[in-house]
């Protein structure tokens, strides 16, 4: 009974120690990623609740990077903590064996691991896909705020847009518009044939609808063939809504849902295609795979070197450094894995090797702590 509390109590402190590690480095990267994302507002004119709704979708991938990391943290700092308030040479002297909380910290990374599946697999692709949704359905907040005086203004595919001044009126002067879209090329021409649109106008401004009123000006709509249709107005009306914004809509292969990049693999077909998804690169499909359900697997294996701070050494110089080299270790171990699924897509062999390794490791390190503890309580 006493010992299963003390298990409790164990665990409780670490997992909040994880938790708390893992809410400080997400709030610190998701607010430094939230200033870059506010280009949606500032050069692509989307509501500001789009741009909170982006951003927040967007912490789910933070998480997902850190939580290794996280645990790493937490499970060292833990332990040291244990040490210092010799709560470890209290539970030594009750009976209680090292290799029992070896097992403990283990079984606590294996739910580490689940938590990563779920946000690696499921989780993640899932609300990124939402982002890039968001983004996709959301609607121009205000044109008017994206085109600058005196600056050549590309936020629109295939669409530029100049002005050279704004009047007291806010009147736009002197107006430039490029489309190669065909989107105003009725306004010139009935031909389908048109290659692009050139639009001049002296004045015009925005009404409360994002329609662009523009007046005195010419409208030049180049044919195939090199043929030019001119058309003078004195007030013509542009309606901009069907812009599109020339943000990245396209899913990307973070934000493709797992189960489809497993078809992509195990159909062994390139041109396949589901919505909006369409299989990449069979390299680049297996590597984000293997990041997606290989990476947890060195969550146990930084769990155990973690394990050898337990071991009972002399209170000298080397105590003090010996904290500090586990943690450098497990750091590596991260690294070396973020390294090597990037070369997965490459072979099957490299494949192979980034998943055995952390399972290869676990029962080696295990065994050698096995031993350590043994030689401990021989010696003693």
């Amino acid at each position: 009974m006493l010992k299963n509390k003390i298990y409790t109590y164990i665990s409780k402190e670490i997992i909040k120690s994880f938790f708390i590690i893992l809410f400080a480095f997400t709030s610190i990267a998701w607010t430094v990623r939230a200033v870059n994302f506010l280009d949606l507002i500032i050069e692509n004119a989307y509501p500001i609740k789009t741009y909170l709704f982006y951003s927040l979708l967007n912490v789910t991938s933070i998480i997902t990077k850190f939580i290794p990391l996280s645990f790493l943290l937490a499970l060292i700092i833990s332990i040291i903590k244990f040490q210092r308030q010799s709560e470890l040479i209290i539970l030594w002297t009750t009976g209680l064996e090292k290799m029992k909380l070896v097992n403990l910290f283990f079984q606590i990374s294996i739910v580490v691991v689940l938590i990563q599946f779920c946000f690696s697999i499921i989780i993640t692709p899932y609300s990124l896909n939402k982002s890039r949704t968001l983004v996709r359905t959301s609607g121009i907040d205000s044109i008017s705020s994206i085109i600058k005086t005196n600056d050549f203004s590309d936020a629109f595919k295939k669409t530029t847009f100049f002005i050279e001044k704004r009047n007291s009126s806010s009147e736009m002067e002197n107006i430039f518009i490029r489309d190669e879209t065909n989107l105003f090329s009725n306004l010139a021409s009935k031909n389908k044939d048109s290659l692009n649109t050139t639009i001049v106008a002296k004045k015009g401004y925005f009404d409360e609808n994002n329609k662009l009123i523009l007046y005195n000006g010419l409208i030049q709509t180049k044919k195939k063939g090199g043929k030019l249709d001119n058309f003078n107005f004195s007030k013509t009306e542009l309606n901009l809504e069907s812009l599109e914004s020339r943000a990245t809509t396209i899913p990307k292969i973070q934000e493709t849902p797992t189960f489809f990049l497993i078809n992509c693999i195990k159909f062994k077909n390139v041109n396949i295609k589901q919505g909006l998804f369409g299989c990449p690169e069979k390299q680049v499909v297996v590597e984000n795979i293997s990041r997606r359900i290989g990476m947890p697997f060195y969550i146990p294996v930084i769990s155990l070197i973690s394990s050898f701070l337990l071991i009972a050494t002399r209170r000298n110089k080397n105590n003090f450094v010996r904290k500090y080299i586990y943690f450098v270790i497990g750091f590596l171990v991260l690294v070396i894995g973020e390294m090597l699924v990037r070369y997965t897509g490459f072979s099957n062999l490299n494949t192979l090797i980034y998943f055995l390794l952390p399972i290869l490791f676990c029962p080696l390190l295990y065994f050698v702590l096995m031993n350590k503890f043994l030689y401990e309580k021989l010696k003693t």
